[in-house]
């Protein structure tokens, strides 16, 4: 039990695929946390929940203003489409409440500017959700990095490989055996632009991009990026050159590269390597491995994790509650989550426009 007993309330926005995988589950298991109520525009996904998580005394909204509104809350949870973060979470950070809100953070470079002033004002912090973050190789290879025993960064090379080609396709039934999706699965959420904003970027380069920064800590300073959809209404191919700020005079550069059309029950591969000064390290996060070689040839190998451990998905709610209670840090900040936006942003500029480079001024003017 958290700290005086006390226990985190929380607000559930969104009932569909990862909030009935991962979160309202989640919550539902932590003895510092109580699930005040679940909201949902649709009143299908609401009963599939009720259904589902029926022994629970949770409330139901259908409009998340409404539940803002009513509910005493600390904090919140928003996992809507794609388009919508950015309304949603500003409401939540208007009353003031920590937030966890799902990847991508929202969709353009100057709606993740304004949520982050927002927390700042309201005192609050952005929990993005990244559960990769907080795997323990991921967080070894961030301290490597960060401490300089490396030396500077000078090229950072990316490549996340998967097996979503069918989520774009509006066909989740394809994944059913591999997911087990325990109430539902994410529908035709990711393959209508109009409410996904975009395919392999915002649902998996989003991925890849927050671990480069968070290992990294760089910033960005100017994309240029081809993206191609094949059959699909969204991007399934992407690539990524980028430009970050310059450190110590000299700008680091970098590349991304993602596809999503590996096969059915394909693990994919999904890989961070960062290249210094005095020598490079390999992060597999598929497998939650960490390579570090230095320019003396000397190694240091930090084995697989345990298949549960690779991929955390509980991880970030768990984090919401300890933020409320001051039991830890925030595991994923919101500052990420935003170069992260940018990167995209420029990235979806930038293929429209045949590959011309989009530097971060052009989206902040």
């Amino acid at each position: 039990m958290g700290k005086g007993n006390k226990r985190a309330r929380i607000g559930v926005i969104g009932a569909g695929w990862w909030s009935t995988t991962a979160h309202i589950p989640g919550l539902l298991a932590n003895p510092d946390a109580e699930l005040v109520a679940v909201c949902d525009v649709s009143p299908a996904a609401l009963e599939r929940v009720r259904h589902a998580f029926g022994g629970a005394a949770f409330r139901t909204y259908g409009d998340y203003r409404e539940l803002l509104a009513r509910e005493e809350l600390d904090g919140a949870i928003v996992a809507v489409t794609h388009r919508a973060h950015y309304d949603v979470a500003t409401a939540c950070l208007e009353r003031g409440l920590h937030l966890l809100v799902e990847k991508p953070m929202v969709l353009e470079a100057a709606h993740a500017h304004a949520l982050l002033a927002l927390a700042k004002r309201k005192g609050v912090e952005i929990i993005v959700g990244y559960p990769y973050h907080y795997t323990q190789r991921t967080r070894q290879a961030r301290a490597i990095i960060q401490s300089g025993e490396l030396g500077a960064v000078q090229f950072v090379s990316c490549l996340f490989a998967s097996m979503v080609i069918e989520f774009y396709r509006g066909n989740d039934e394809a994944y059913r055996s591999v997911f087990n999706y325990p109430v539902t699965g994410p529908g035709k959420s990711y393959s209508d632009p109009a409410i996904s904003g975009g395919g392999q970027g915002h649902l998996q380069v989003t991925h890849i991009a927050g671990s480069m920064f968070y290992v990294t800590d760089l910033e960005p300073d100017c994309v240029s990026c081809f993206m191609e959809n094949w059959d699909l209404a969204v991007d399934l191919v992407d690539t990524l050159n980028l430009r970050f700020e310059p450190v110590n005079g000299h700008a680091p550069l970098g590349v991304v590269g993602s596809t999503g059309n590996l096969g059915v029950g394909d693990d994919g591969q999904m890989d961070v390597r960062v290249y210094c000064e005095r020598g490079y390290l390999h992060l597999d996060q598929i497998q939650g491995e960490l390579q570090v070689r230095r320019h003396d040839g000397t190694e240091k190998h930090y084995g697989a994790l345990p298949k549960a451990e690779r991929y955390p998905i509980f991880a970030t709610g768990k984090n919401l509650v300890d933020v409320i209670l001051g039991q830890a840090e925030n595991g994923s900040p919101g500052v990420i989550g935003a170069r992260v936006v940018e990167v995209l942003d420029a990235a979806y500029r930038s293929a429209r426009q045949n590959g011309r480079a989009i530097g971060m001024r052009e989206l902040r003017s």
